[in-house]
């Protein structure tokens, strides 16, 4: 099982939650390094002007994959099949495997791009 990081992750840990800062000690002590993409580093990054620090410190604990072409791609195809708009969230989902769990602010959108990708995922509202 993979902790896949949506951008809502991260604004938690910008916050302090403590919910989001348990589960990820939990992933660290169960050896497991939690993913990311570029596209959803620069949603956050860009919003936190000033206050990057405990983002920082995330993405220092965290595996960031290329929002490249090929990702690209299949997120514009499962968007396509939605009717969806949101690349970011498609390429999230499109990280995750059966079974991985994503943290996000966004559960519903994620559940139906989800669904059309075939992947059985755990939504983790944050």
């Amino acid at each position: 099982m993979t902790l896949v990081l949506d951008a809502g992750a991260f604004v938690a840990a910008e916050r302090g939650d403590r919910r989001m800062i348990a589960l990820m000690k939990a992933e660290r002590l169960a050896g497991r390094t939690p993913v990311t993409h570029g596209g959803v580093v620069g949603q956050v990054w860009c919003e936190g002007a000033g206050r990057q620090a405990p983002i920082a410190r995330l993405l220092d604990a965290v595996d960031v994959a290329p929002l490249d072409d090929e990702l690209g791609r299949r997120a514009g195809a499962l968007l396509r099949l939605t009717g969806g708009r949101d690349v970011i969230d498609a390429s999230v989902v499109l990280l995750a495997c059966d079974g991985d769990t994503i943290l996000t602010s966004d559960p519903v959108d994620l559940t139906a791009l989800a669904a059309e990708a075939g992947t059985h995922l755990d939504l983790l509202a944050v």
